[in-house]
């Protein structure tokens, strides 16, 4: 698949990105597939080759760019590391809901400039920390954003003031949450409160909870689950289908 490394002017400086095209002519509606807590690598890289074989241009950027060359985490000792969970976790504090729609809003104007991408609105996705992004973004910036996936996220219903259950009337985008079990992040109650906040606001949604653990759809975690992940694979291919055309 043809793949292109960027940066993204920001507000705050240059994002690094990869750009994911089919094989082909294009243009192809644009989607930004933001990554878990571990940030963007080459798992993430390889999965949005495959997003892009249904027919979309998909955008990874480094979400982690304001730290400048950042070490890359083991996703299969960084939370039983010390020093590398408190490295992680100090990354992830500075990527907040108005940084999350600053970047957003660079990565489509990015798009919308790109010729191999189509239309002025987008699709995101995202898994884990990059699920609440996806999330948030549709809220923040509803103008740009058609559909809005979520895989495995956490912090969607918290008391938080941008928690994304509370502006749920400002989404515009459907939206799709697949959801892990047992998951302390998003549990089921969390997932009545969501769902109820999107019907309220009249969203088009769907919220369901896989039967596989956190991190089911990510290949280079250690909950990753096969059938899970070709579920979700489904779920995109289906969702994006319908609302990104």
């Amino acid at each position: 698949m043809p793949r292109i490394t960027d940066t993204v002017t920001t507000a705050d400086g240059s994002c690094p990105v990869s750009l994911h095209t089919p094989d082909g002519d294009g243009p192809w509606p644009g989607v930004v597939m933001y990554p878990d807590a571990g940030g963007a690598r080459p798992t993430f890289r390889a999965m949005a080759d495959k997003l892009a074989e249904y027919g979309y241009a998909v955008l990874v950027p480094d979400v982690y760019y304001r730290d400048g060359d950042w070490a890359p985490f083991s996703m299969t000792t960084v939370f039983s590391d010390e020093a590398e969970r408190t490295r992680l976790f100090g990354m992830m504090a500075k990527v907040t809901p108005e940084i999350m729609a600053t970047d957003a809003q660079a990565f489509f104007d990015y798009l919308a400039d790109r010729p191999e991408v189509s239309g002025s609105s987008f699709g995101t996705t995202g898994y884990c920390m990059g699920g609440r992004t996806s999330l948030v973004v549709a809220g923040r910036l509803p103008d740009r954003v058609a559909a809005a996936m979520s895989f495995h996220g956490g912090g969607l219903v918290t008391d938080d003031p941008s928690s994304p259950h509370l502006m749920a009337d400002q989404i515009t985008a459907a939206v799709y949450v697949g959801a892990a079990k047992n998951d302390r992040s998003f549990t089921v109650a969390d997932g009545e409160v969501l769902d109820k906040a999107l019907t309220a606001a009249g969203v088009e949604h769907t919220v369901v909870f896989y039967d596989a653990f956190h991190g089911f759809a990510v290949p280079d975690n250690e909950p990753y689950d096969e059938p899970a992940a070709r579920r979700h694979w489904e779920a995109m291919r289906s969702f994006f289908g319908a609302h990104l055309g």
